[in-house]
């Protein structure tokens, strides 16, 4: 059974920041997604075999997605946090995708990552 082990949630005031973590990440994609009360699951960021990152509107420009082969880690660099970010974040991973190339920009939809964390949760406070 494999596990991805989400670390790095917390408090923090609006405008602060956080890094989550996830391993393993050594995935053809892997992904982020947050899910808030009340809210359905929202895609966060994903990150693909090539390197191609993709982020939802709403986190552009703040978030930033990577991974540490070496380490075996996936990172989400979240900056300039807002109430609205305050959710659940969950890791995800999948090991069939060929790279956003292949299939003409289109990433994983959720039910297409088999794996999933067991999500850790992010507050902001204002």
């Amino acid at each position: 059974q494999v596990q991805l082990l989400e670390s790095g949630g917390g408090s923090v005031q609006v405008g602060g920041s956080l890094t989550l973590t996830c391993a393993p990440s050594g995935y053809k994609c892997m992904g982020w997604y947050r899910e808030a009360p009340g809210k359905n699951r929202e895609g966060v960021a994903s990150l693909d075999v090539g390197g191609n990152s993709f982020y939802a509107q709403s986190v552009k420009g703040r978030f930033i997605i990577s991974k540490d082969n070496a380490k075996n880690i996936l990172y989400l660099q979240m900056n300039e946090l807002k109430p609205g970010d305050a959710a659940t974040y969950y890791c995800a991973a999948e090991n069939g995708f060929l790279g956003v190339a292949t299939y003409g920009g289109s990433w994983p939809t959720a039910a297409e990552f088999n794996y999933w964390g067991q999500g850790t949760q992010v507050t902001v406070s204002s």
